[in-house]
């Protein structure tokens, strides 16, 4: 007669989380077309496919332990992405990037990894923040810093964006820290990205370039909504759809600058115990700090 399972223990076991990852990814390409779960799934085989140790739920359906935060809007790309993998043994995070990238898709492509102490905070709790780069083809530079000294001037400019379940107002201006135009390329640009689009498109037109800083709020204040909210006091409205990226992601400080996920509770040398396998994680990911 088979043993009946101890009150409180699953049916299934799974081996327990013993380390934790936090992985930086880019949404580039045809990719910034896929949802969020379209995004998952593709992980969720890449680890598969890379065979890396990971750690996985209990019960019957077990399912891989990975942990989102702050996924990008369908439509817009990302250099700024993250997820943790708990892990049931220490890999080297130079074999984790090379073996997760290689089995994901082309447009989603691991930048960076580190490892964190568990029990660190969660991603959720370490991003509040975004720093976008939205490019508007057939919008004079000009026109677009008339256009956001009249949105910055306002203390609320409420957007309605459009649901399955009807019009949901969004209060932008509530949510927005900072907006400006950005430079041409070689020309002084505010922030730590250099990778700014020319100030016009490859036929000539002009191009302008808004950086913003968007504070996380409910619900989410997404690019296209800073450009109803920029419509709705400025009239403007680019001819072409525009393109935003995500260049960042954090928690925003006292200044208005984003403190990278990846320079909270990273497992440091000293921290490191004998045999973890951790020494060779360490190499990657150690000049993050503040991004502005």
């Amino acid at each position: 007669m088979a043993k009946a399972p101890e009150k409180g223990v699953a049916p299934n076991p799974a081996p327990p989380t013993r380390y934790k990852v936090r992985v930086r990814f880019a949404k580039r390409g045809r990719l910034r077309f896929g949802s969020h779960r379209d995004v998952a799934r593709a992980f969720e085989r890449a680890v598969r496919r890379a065979r890396i140790p990971v750690s996985r739920s209990h019960g019957f359906n077990p399912h891989p332990r990975l942990s989102w935060a702050g996924a990008a809007p369908t439509g817009t790309a990302s250099e700024a992405e993250y997820l943790e993998i708990g892990l049931t043994e220490p890999v080297a995070l130079e074999r984790l990037i090379a073996d997760l990238d290689e089995a994901l898709p082309d447009g989603l492509d691991v930048l960076d990894a580190v490892e964190i102490e568990l029990g660190s905070p969660a991603l959720a709790e370490l991003i509040n923040g975004t720093r976008w780069r939205i490019s508007l083809p057939g919008i004079e530079p000009a026109e677009l810093s008339a256009a956001l000294e009249a949105l910055l001037a306002e203390e609320s400019v409420i957007a309605q964006r459009t649901t399955k379940n009807g019009s949901k107002p969004v209060d932008v201006r509530a949510a927005l820290v900072s907006a400006s135009v950005e430079g041409p390329v070689g020309a002084p640009t505010s922030g730590h990205d250099q990778d700014v689009e020319p100030s016009t498109d490859t036929f000539g037109a002009p191009c302008a370039i808004m950086g913003a800083v968007v504070r996380q709020t409910t619900p989410a204040v997404r690019p296209d909504d800073v450009l109803a909210a920029l419509q709705i006091v400025a009239g403007l409205r680019p001819p072409v759809p525009p393109v935003a990226v995500r260049l960042a992601q954090g928690l925003l400080d006292d200044s208005g600058c984003l403190v990278d996920p990846f320079a909270t509770g990273r497992v440091t040398t000293s921290a490191v115990t004998e045999g973890s396998g951790a020494q060779n994680a360490l190499a990657v990911g150690e000049q993050h700090g503040v991004v502005t």
